[in-house]
């Protein structure tokens, strides 16, 4: 394995650009600091420790949410220059996972968003009001975002934990430099 000191900005077809892994590894840390708060809410309940976390949930969203339509944004605009996914029905999986995982990174933050919009206790992320306080609340907008935000995020993390165990096919069975190709380094000849 060889370093990539000159990797570029954009993405090409054999390796993710320098704006991609930024992307992708300032989300995938943010997501982490989600799943590990609402994890040790679930264990711990109102632990001081699981506060940490939960207590700036809202916040890190606020962040994650620019961020995903980033990355959107920029995965639509290197379309034509990414690193294929490959033939056949893995290629086909591969994107198809892919496509999911974005749709779900979306779900999310609009569910939290519908429910805060709808909610009386407004939305002032930072101390910064988004959403003024509904009076009476939108209760709809509470119900379907109390409804999707949390079993959505559990699917992220089960779309999250596949995308990991695919990562550790690749370079464990088939040797492709997958990991090599958002990871930083690079096999010799890719």
């Amino acid at each position: 394995m060889t370093s990539t000191p000159n990797l570029p900005l954009r993405d090409t077809d054999r390796v993710y650009g320098k704006v991609t892994r930024l992307l992708h590894w300032s989300i995938a840390a943010l997501l982490a600091w989600q799943f590990v708060g609402m994890g040790l809410k679930l264990a711990l309940g109102r632990h001081p420790v699981a506060a940490v976390f939960v207590g700036s949930h809202q916040k890190v969203g606020t962040v994650l949410f620019p961020l995903i339509a980033l990355r959107l944004a920029w995965a639509f605009a290197n379309r034509g220059h990414r690193p294929d996914h490959g033939a056949g029905a893995l290629g086909l999986a591969a994107r198809f996972g892919h496509l999911l995982l974005y749709a779900v990174m979306v779900i999310v933050p609009v569910a939290a968003l519908l429910r805060a919009y709808g909610s009386e206790r407004g939305f002032a992320p930072f101390g910064f009001q988004v959403f003024a306080p509904q009076l009476p609340e939108i209760g709809w907008m509470v119900r379907a975002g109390d409804a999707l935000h949390g079993e959505m995020g559990w699917l992220l993390l089960a779309l999250i934990a596949g995308h990991i165990v695919m990562v550790g096919l690749h370079e464990g069975m088939w040797r492709d430099g997958t990991l090599a190709r958002m990871a930083g380094r690079r096999r010799a000849g890719l």
